[in-house]
């Protein structure tokens, strides 16, 4: 007999969580809204299913947490490309789609572009 956790409620609040993080204040640093728009429709990184186990749900979690640590570094260095795209490949495994490539983000990192984006969390929320 094996006895299997399955996630906790808070564990599927914290991956929700992570991605609307990643819609707010990773996205907006790379991409155009039209783009964040798109991969909103495209289901980019929205759990398809929920997690069998406790374990999957920290994988998940691990793996979005360290997407997010790799993309807010200030210089995107290739060392960082392994370490990428094995989080990407085990996002996959567990459903959810993130069909980008370390090279995109860094192609836009080293143009240094700021953009102003609607899905950017508002650094004033205090309206006048």
């Amino acid at each position: 007999m094996k006895i299997v956790f399955a996630p906790t409620p808070s564990q599927e609040e914290e991956i929700n969580g992570l991605v609307r993080y990643f819609y707010s204040n990773i996205f907006p640093l790379y991409f155009t809204d039209e783009e964040i728009c798109q991969f909103q429709q495209l289901k980019v990184l929205h759990p398809s299913k929920d997690f069998n186990t406790l374990k999957d749900a920290f994988q998940v979690m691990t793996c979005i947490q360290t997407l997010i640590s790799i993309l807010e570094f200030s210089q995107l260095d290739e060392q960082y490309s392994t370490l990428f795209n094995k989080n990407v490949d085990n996002l996959l495994e567990f459903g959810l789609f993130f069909p980008f490539e370390y090279d995109q983000f860094v192609e836009v990192k080293s143009m240094k572009i700021n953009m102003l984006s609607i899905y950017s969390k508002a650094d004033n929320e205090l309206l006048v």
